[in-house]
């Protein structure tokens, strides 16, 4: 504790004594402004028992008055919940409670419900006022453990005497070198992130890439034209397309039009041959002499003299033709494209390519629902799928944080279940979650918020290249929905991309936002038309069952007894459908109904205690996972009428359910395959039993996961930590040779019970998905970070036919699969990389915001000191590297080892085509 000059302490006490006979305490008359307090978060001890750690929340008082011993309620959100909020028959709960109460103070939920991650810190009898200039060091024992700084407590917000409460900014420390602080348990043997050890990951040497290897994903053959090149003149460049690929040679002509000087006019009868791009249909196109035409295929060819063919085996293929032309036009030409010098032409190689997919699904999710992003985000999102060939994009617009599309005839959905707040009885929206409300703007109860990120980022512009204290400062978009219109734009944006818009529902439980919604709508008319009020209501309010998920929830879990779920379910879906039919092109394909994460903490817990079910005879006496096949039987029949098919996740399959039930023809998507957890083989043993599964495994292709176990790393880390190579090495018809360590760095052993594919199984796997759940995904530019480059690996995977073969080190010691890993990282650094840098949405009808470029993740170099020499790497060849000796005050390219024996502060970065930096870190002597 720092403590202040005497005499001002004296002076304060004089005040209080001159008031003692005031009716108000001094509490209630006097307290610190919350713009001077200032918070500090640390990690202390991972090595206090299982599943737990010890934290500490520094209060320091800048202000002139005292922040007393009652009157004040400090609440933040944590997804790494106090332990103090456990069940009063938990050990490690009472001496949570029992620590904090020696500290006078209380820490509990902070919203009527007690459900999920808002919390409240208050005073009680004899805690000790911190006066003016001191400090005060609050230890809490919190749940889990904190690897990362985004684990940390986040949105603190204080309210003195019950006013309106108003922000108080928080800091986070973590040393990175500290064990005690980065080790999750004595198990835990994965590495920190260190110059060192990047040093020695960084293999991949400079390589000169054939032709197929200039593109992600790579081309199935491509062969170059005795070294010739075509020069295409924008101002002589034109497309001839058929009526049935206008749409396609529409998107082309914007492309191009964004690159080159010139109109490339379609269909016109002045065209140059050598400057005409030709676009046309074969539905008999056979891209590897197999004998079979190949769906989304395409042929290339490109000639000095004849100008540019594309031909497809259907419009989907003319399409990624296209997106190969596009990634084969050189660098400079879209740098020049935005800086205002606008090139007049592109040099093309010469040479002809054959290419088509390997899965039809290859797709990517995006949660809006816990952090929303905007029309225009998801616009440029869909743009850079497309760019490498992704044709299914899954939103989860509806979970337990938030409810992001408009329903028409339920507008409570968005009058209340997207938007949350300081609204702790949860009358008018949903109370704040992971520290994101609305943001910086007004409206949700919290005052004295930041006016923008730079403010709550400490007054520093943040890089978005790692973590930034802005994401703990209420950066986040936890209000915000899709109108019906909008929605529409975003289903013909897709289509126009040969895109399908896959919508995600999670029921029965992820319903939170829709239950406390229907409970909005309900006492809206309950006093005025009870037929009404509860039309669409989703709870059994004498229902006393208990239950806490891994979100820590109690309340998110719709009732399969009442008639107003399945009322409620009919209609989002049959309105849902409506905004499909209202757009042509946009196949309604199939619909997410969720499925997963119903905790299992004991038998019949979800829905025992529920007068409702039994009341009703369909559902009187049966058990939760009865219950569960009854929900489930009828919920994907109501998707599959309304003209769905009923996609779910692998949860259904594997364990929520008693096994017995039919539920009529489901695709589901199988995330978990976390080693040790036993379900790494699931997705295999339903696919050879006839499942169209898509495989959507965490350990590899969850983007929220961090790259990298470093504290200043964004993400999570429940399944491990997930990079680019970790994408591009995933093996679908072979997980388990994935399965090189578990989370925590250590070997993984083969399970006998782990179900192998077999061929017919392997015809079952129709393609993989990225996901992007967003709990931290509090800005479109740390969305941009946690999915690029990552979504490059799995489309990689999901396109090309060619998997390297699981054979012996070579006399490098470098598998098939390092081998291929070193051409594609020599891609990225060579090429995609630098096209991120200058990309622009191909924006046909003016419908996106001007926006340049992808915040990919840019790598940290390797780097070590060898007897006075400093010697960098780069993961990706083709990235420059520089170093500081006077701590970052000026920077030097690297170009060789360089002698440092002098210096006392190195430093090191990576930068990117465009001058954009990584982080910067240390390199010790």
């Amino acid at each position: 504790m720092n403590k202040i000059k005497f005499p001002l302490k004296m002076l304060t006490i004089a005040l209080a004594a001159n008031m003692a006979m005031s009716s108000f305490t001094l509490a209630e008359m006097y307290h610190p402004q919350a713009k001077e307090l200032d918070l500090l978060w640390k990690v202390i001890d991972h090595n206090i028992g299982e599943n737990k750690f010890l934290g500490s929340l520094t209060i320091t008082n800048n202000g002139s008055e005292i922040l007393g011993d009652s009157g004040w309620s400090l609440y933040y959100s944590s997804v790494r919940p106090p332990a103090s909020v456990l069940p009063l028959d938990s050990e490690d709960g009472n001496l949570a409670r029992n620590e904090i109460a020696a500290q006078n103070l209380v820490l509990r939920n902070a919203d009527i419900s007690k459900s999920g991650d808002y919390f409240v810190l208050e005073p009680v009898a004899g805690f000790e006022p911190i006066y003016p200039g001191e400090s005060r060091e609050i230890f809490i024992t919190a749940q889990y453990w904190q690897m990362l700084k985004n684990d940390s407590p986040s949105g603190f917000h204080i309210s003195f005497n019950g006013e309106t409460p108003r922000a108080v900014s928080v800091d986070v420390h973590m040393d990175p070198s500290d064990l005690k602080q980065t080790r999750q348990s004595i198990y835990d043997i994965m590495p920190v992130q260190t110059p060192a050890l990047r040093f020695d990951e960084n293999t991949t040497p400079t390589l000169e890439l054939a032709l197929e290897n200039k593109v992600v994903p790579q081309l199935q053959s491509a062969h170059n034209k005795d070294g010739a090149f075509l020069t295409l003149l924008g101002w002589m460049g034109a497309i001839n397309a058929p009526d049935s690929l206008n749409k396609e040679a529409l998107y082309l002509q914007s492309a191009l039009q964004d690159l080159v000087v010139g109109e490339f006019p379609i269909n016109s009868e002045r065209a140059d041959t050598a400057n005409l791009i030709t676009l046309k249909l074969n539905s008999n196109l056979d891209t590897d002499s197999d004998g079979t035409p190949d769906s989304e295929g395409y042929r290339l060819d490109i000639d000095p003299f004849n100008g540019i063919v594309i031909e497809g085996k259907d419009a989907s293929g003319v399409f990624y033709g296209i997106q190969t032309l596009r990634q084969l036009i050189p660098q400079d030409v879209y740098k020049a494209s935005v800086t205002g010098n606008k090139m007049q032409h592109a040099v093309l190689p010469a040479m002809s390519a054959y290419d088509a997919p390997r899965f039809e699904y290859r797709g990517m999710m995006l949660d809006v629902a816990r952090n929303f992003q905007s029309k225009d985000t998801i616009f440029k999102l869909i743009d850079l799928l497309a760019f490498y060939k992704i044709n299914k994009f899954e939103i989860n617009i509806a979970n337990d944080e938030g409810w992001r599309i408009e329903i028409p005839g339920i507008p409570e959905l968005t009058e209340f279940g997207s938007k949350r707040g300081y609204d702790i009885e949860e009358t008018s929206m949903l109370h704040t979650f992971m520290g994101s409300s609305n943001e910086f703007q007004p409206g949700d109860g919290i005052e004295g918020k930041p006016r923008n990120v730079v403010e709550a980022n400490n007054g520093v512009a943040p890089q978005f290249q790692g973590f930034e204290i802005a994401q703990q400062n209420f950066l986040g978009k936890g209000w915000g929905y899709y109108t019906v219109e909008d929605f529409k734009d975003i289903l013909k944006y897709a289509a126009d991309r040969h895109i399908d818009v896959i919508l995600e529902y999670d029921f029965p439980a992820h319903a939170r936002a829709a239950i406390k919604a229907m409970e909005y709508r309900y006492n809206k008319y309950k006093d005025s038309d009870l037929v009404e009020a509860n039309r669409y209501r989703l709870i059994d309010p004498q229902d006393e069952s208990t239950y806490y998920t891994p979100q820590f929830y109690t309340d998110n879990i719709v009732n399969p007894s009442l008639p107003g779920t399945y009322e409620f379910l009919n209609k989002v879906i049959k309105e849902t459908k409506a905004m499909y039919d209202a757009v042509p092109g946009a196949k309604a394909t199939r619909l997410h109904g969720g499925g997963d994460e119903l905790p299992h903490l004991g038998p019949n817990e979800w829905w025992a205690k529920s007068p409702a079910i039994q009341s009703n005879p369909e559902t009187a006496g049966k058990t939760d996972a009865e219950l569960f096949d009854y929900f489930f039987v009828k919920w994907a029949n109501i998707i599959r009428q309304n003209g769905f098919q009923m996609a779910s996740w692998g949860d259904v399959l594997t364990h929520n359910g008693t096994g017995n039930v039919d539920y009529g023809e489901i695709y589901p998507i199988f995330w978990n395959n976390v080693w040790g957890w036993g379900n790494e083989h699931k997705s295999y043993e339903f696919a050879n039993q006839g499942y169209k599964v898509v495989l959507s495994h965490a350990t590899n292709l969850y983007f929220d996961l961090a790259y990298n176990k470093h504290p200043d790393e964004i993400g999570y880390h429940w399944a491990g930590y997930t990079d680019t190579k970790k994408t591009f090495e995933y093996r679908p018809f072979n997980i388990y040779a994935n399965g090189k360590i578990d989370k925590l760095g250590n070997p993984v052993s083969w399970n006998p019970s782990w179900v192998h594919l077999s061929e017919e199984g392997k015809k079952n796997v129709t393609g993989l998905q990225g996901q992007l759940f967003a709990e931290n995904a509090k800005s479109p530019e740390i969305m941009e970070y946690l999915v690029f480059p990552k979504l490059l690996g799995v489309a990689e995977r999901a396109w090309v036919t060619d998997m390297p073969v699981e054979d012996l080190p070579d006399q490098n010691g470098k598998t098939a699969m390092d081998r291929a890993w070193d051409v594609f990282s020599n891609t990225l650094g060579q090429y995609a990389l630098a096209q991120l840098e200058y990309i622009q949405p191909v924006d046909i009808y003016e419908q996106v915001s001007d926006g340049v470029g992808v915040n990919y993740r840019i790598p940290l170099p390797g780097a070590v000191i060898d007897a006075g020499k400093l010697t960098i790497n780069t993961r990706f060849p083709g990235l420059q590297n520089q170093y500081s000796l006077d701590g970052g005050q000026t920077w030097v390219p690297y170009y060789g080892p360089v002698d440092v024996s002098h210096a006392t502060d190195i430093k090191t970065r990576s930068i990117t085509h465009s001058g954009r930096s990584s982080r910067v870190e240390s390199v010790l002597q």
